[in-house]
């Protein structure tokens, strides 16, 4: 990624992203009812899913007369610490949101939850996920007079329950989502009620659990574990759940369908410490690794992960072949968005901001490089260069994920196609653009392996994997203009909804 410059007198100031080169989720949510201190759990939540999104937070409570809303750009700890902030923030339900944009822009009037003072009474919600419909039908509210504040298709929801003619809230927001297609996990409240819903095939996660005598909505267990909550289930796809003083009540709007969840919550997207689907994730990583040494083997002397997303990987490489596992690559934890360069010659050490190589490990070595993605190669190119500038004799790229050949539109951050090395590059030409003795990436069918499976069940995939296979399992309406479903024969691999 070309890095931004601007010239002020005096200064030449860089704009870097330490992740530029990595994908990114839309978001994290997370709601609690019936708990006197709301906000501050769903603070504490939304904390524990700050890795989800870092551009923007929200907190939405009620007391059961109002609904207050508290919405900053940012980090959770950086607005929801300050007393003067959670003081504006009372009631036992609230709602909470964390924000990285794939849809709009980095702006405030993004930031979730939104809400709307409606005919029956106040709504907010927040969204994880991404609607692949979405600028179809903000077109059409548009043009029949809806009016729109901000530029994420979350917006398209709120509109959809204010113009719903239903008597309750719930029916409203049901009518909302048998409009909307693509991929969501949404929490959403009343002045009484928490709202949960998850789409028809679970590609975005949403759990459940207990906290004392209420309950918590979140994206991941992690979050749960943070407030002391414990784990009941997760919200199956199609499900919407309603929660009020009787207790939880499950809806089910959605003709019955098999579950796809997002694969890459396995390999990258979900706290290595949280359960989905029954797995740690955790477990899941190290057996990816395990399963890339069986696939890609190779003799070499010295395991090393690039922390921190390679990390459970390597371990099972390590543990698989019987290679030493090492820490070659130690991580900077402090580096901001912003870097201001002295010289710009230094714009070349930006790397190094972030990772450091440790030298006495990789010296005169044959080491093994185990990363959890390879996206657009640049990151990885100057890695493996710092390996070789620190000593090494040789450096063998693994990826403990399939190469990325095709876009995601799901609520993952990825480049266009003719940015993805894996899709306008040949094994060969990937290994020479990132200057590696070798290259090699786990197969489809392992990262099956690595669940569990026996492999890829090619008519009937156990997980949303386009990014891989390119086998996009909803329509893609604002992509190629599709108006029914008889246009599904011009998109080779996608399945109807």
């Amino acid at each position: 990624m070309t890095p931004h410059l601007t010239h002020e007198p005096g200064v030449l100031s860089f704009d870097f992203d330490p992740d530029a080169d990595r994908l990114h989720e839309e978001c994290g949510v997370f709601g609690v009812y019936g708990n006197t201190e709301a906000a501050a759990h769903t603070a504490l939540g939304l904390h524990a899913l700050q890795h989800r999104g870092q551009e923007g937070c929200g907190i939405a409570v009620s007391d059961g007369k109002l609904i207050n809303i508290e919405r900053r750009q940012g980090l959770v700890g950086d607005n929801f610490s300050r007393r003067d902030v959670m003081d504006r923030l009372k009631g036992s339900l609230a709602i909470g949101h964390n924000r990285y944009s794939t849809t709009g822009e980095v702006a405030l009037r993004n930031v979730q939850p939104f809400f709307g003072d409606l005919d029956i009474g106040g709504f907010a919600l927040g969204h994880n996920g991404n609607l692949t419909n979405a600028h179809m039908l903000r077109r059409e509210l548009v043009q029949s007079g809806s009016i729109f504040q901000a530029t994420s298709d979350t917006e398209v929801v709120l509109h959809l329950v204010a113009r719903s003619k239903k008597r309750s809230m719930i029916e409203r927001f049901i009518e909302a989502l048998v409009q909307i297609e693509g991929a969501y996990a949404f929490v959403a409240m009343t002045k009484n009620m928490l709202i949960g819903a998850r789409d028809p095939i679970g590609i975005r996660p949403l759990v459940l659990g207990r906290l004392g005598d209420g309950y918590v909505l979140a994206s991941e267990t992690c979050a749960l574990d943070i407030v002391g909550a414990e784990f009941i289930r997760e919200i199956e796809n199609g499900e919407v759940v309603t929660i009020t003083e009787a207790g939880v009540e499950s809806h089910r709007p959605f003709v019955a369908k098999p579950a796809r969840p997002c694969v890459f919550e396995y390999i990258y997207f979900s706290r290595p410490d949280s359960i989905v689907g029954k797995r740690q994730v955790y477990d899941v990583r190290k057996a990816m690794g395990s399963q890339l040494a069986l696939e890609a083997p190779i003799d070499a002397d010295v395991i090393v992960p690039i922390p921190d997303g390679g990390v459970p990987a390597a371990i099972g490489y390590a543990q698989a072949s019987g290679i030493p596992f090492e820490l070659g690559i130690i991580r900077n934890h402090y580096v901001g968005r912003t870097f201001i360069e002295p010289e710009q010659q230094i714009r070349q050490l930006r790397v190094k901001l972030k990772h450091s190589a440790n030298r006495s490990v990789v010296n005169g070595k044959r080491v093994v490089l185990i990363d959890d993605s390879l996206v657009r190669g640049t990151t990885t190119m100057k890695v493996v260069q710092m390996m070789f500038e620190a000593g090494a004799a040789e450096v063998h790229m693994r990826i403990s994920s399939p190469p990325i050949k095709h876009p995601d539109f799901y609520g993952i951050d990825t480049p266009r196609t003719t940015e993805l090395l894996a899709a306008t590059h040949t094994m060969e030409q990937m290994r020479q653009s990132i200057s590696a003795t070798s290259l090699a990436f786990i197969s489809v069918d392992g990262i099956y392996r690595a669940l569990g499976f026996d492999g890829r069940d090619s008519r009937n995939p156990q997980f949303t994997d386009h990014c891989f296979t390119g086998d996009y399992p909803t329509r893609l309406v604002d992509q190629h203009g599709l108006a029914g479903k008889d246009q599904l024969s011009l998109l080779p691999g996608v399945r109807g909804s």
